[in-house]
């Protein structure tokens, strides 16, 4: 393996409570903000921007003779008053695009937000030329806040039903410890790239959802990597610490974390900067979420494991104890003649004294 750094000696563990801080502060601006944008608007912003399609809306399938580049008819429907329109282009087919829009009236019927979309996506189109001749509106769909609520609910199940498979497996490949850090962990990264989002008031969509299953799935790659060589270390050095194994571990695997998490780190940071709108939503959810996901091996993960670990350990050793106490164990004639022995030879000593 390439190894970046040579002889690591950095004490991770020693930084456990400023790392843990800078976590718990992070979840709770994001949890602040989703709370705050709840419970000040009610009706109007909430707690997350969901995408169309979570809160419904109107998806436009429009065909072009020569079809224009996403920016330009995302520039055009702006100047009409569609202002977080998706532009999205159908991969089989070069000419087609869908043009989703969100829910432009309250309490409106599901055909007459269709009609409103169609509309203002008629209204923007028609700046690169007359229907039919430059482009044509092929279909209109209308996604109900139902079909949003229900794919919402979906998102979650997934996510948590993910999260119960990977610690059943941890604990079953290493110890149930291992497998609660690294889902803690987990949720530590999805939590914070959630915050983000909600911060910056950034769409979710699907491909956002996407995106956070994916960053499961690389955080606890990346811890299981730290985990395995741990436990490894647990069986060639018994009588050191868990803390120094641990310590030793995370500096071992150091190049393989940096090399590994750099490279999915660049890939995600030219998608952000070139990938366009289309891809917005799931690069910077790819991008937060491999940024604290490598941190979250390192500084959440592998401290959480440590203290549990020691925990159960005192627990033992308390047990063992009160169990010797309140049960000792009976004494062999042979240790006792041994004793007895003993004591004649200090009574015989001090006599002679």
């Amino acid at each position: 393996m390439i190894q970046v750094f040579k002889d690591v000696k950095i004490d991770w563990l020693a930084n456990r409570r400023i790392f843990i801080a800078i976590s718990i502060l992070l979840m709770l601006f994001g949890l602040g903000s989703a709370v705050f944008r709840q419970v000040k608007h009610p009706n109007g912003t909430d707690a997350f921007n969901m995408g169309v399609d979570f809160k419904g809306g109107t998806v436009v399938t429009a065909k072009f003779k020569e079809r224009p580049s996403a920016e330009a008819i995302r520039d055009a429907l702006f100047a009409t008053g569609a202002k977080d329109a998706i532009i999205q282009p159908v991969t089989d087919k070069p000419d087609t695009v869908l043009i989703k829009l969100p829910l432009e009236g309250a309490g409106e019927g599901s055909q007459t937000q269709v009609d409103m979309g169609r509309g203002r996506v008629k209204a923007g189109l028609d700046k690169f030329g007359a229907e039919h001749d430059a482009y044509e509106i092929i279909g209109t769909d209308a996604v109900g806040a139902v079909a949003g609520a229900q794919l919402r609910n979906k998102a979650i199940a997934t996510t948590l039903a993910a999260l119960v498979g990977i610690l059943m497996y941890i604990a079953f490949r290493f110890e149930w410890t291992y497998g609660a850090a690294a889902v803690i962990a987990v949720f530590h990264d999805v939590l914070v790239t959630l915050g983000f989002f909600s911060i910056f008031q950034w769409e979710v969509s699907l491909t956002v959802i996407a995106a956070l299953l994916t960053l499961v799935g690389f955080s606890v790659n990346d811890t299981i990597v730290v985990f395995d060589r741990i436990r490894e270390n647990r069986r060639l050095h018994r009588r050191e610490s868990l803390y120094k194994i641990t310590n030793d571990s995370i500096n071992q695997t150091l190049s393989r974390t940096i090399i590994t998490s750099g490279l999915v780190f660049l890939s995600v940071l030219s998608m952000v900067l070139f990938g366009g709108e289309v891809l917005r939503g799931f690069s910077l959810a790819l991008l937060i979420g491999v940024t604290f996901g490598t941190y979250s091996s390192i500084a959440i993960a592998s401290p959480i494991m440590v203290w549990w670990e020691q925990r159960l350990e005192l627990a033992n050793r308390s047990s063992a104890v009160t169990a010797n106490r309140d049960h000792p164990r009976p004494v062999s004639p042979a240790k006792r003649a041994s004793a007895a022995v003993q004591t004649r030879k200090q009574s015989r000593g001090a006599g002679r004294a």
